[in-house]
């Protein structure tokens, strides 16, 4: 299973190993705050609640979680 998890705040690369290898890209809000948009792949509930939780511990505010159908994966990805 593949998510998209958003968090306010910029998440550099060196947090990926940690939080299962998810691939991130900064945005920005509509306010003009930092956002990190995270892609990681999961390989049941329980491990999606782990990347959650290093979230947590992280002190970051989730902004959304979306999982990401397979047959999007295929035709894009995040950059």
């Amino acid at each position: 299973m593949t998510y998209r998890v958003t968090v306010r705040g910029v998440l550099d690369e060196d947090w990926s190993e940690w939080l299962g290898q998810a691939r991130a890209r900064h945005e920005t809000a509509a306010d003009g705050s930092p956002l990190t948009l995270l892609v990681v792949e999961v390989k049941d509930g329980a491990a999606l609640f782990g990347v959650l939780e290093r979230i947590r511990d992280l002190n970051l505010s989730l902004v959304s979680l979306e999982e990401i159908p397979a047959r999007s994966r295929r035709r894009k990805s995040c950059r």
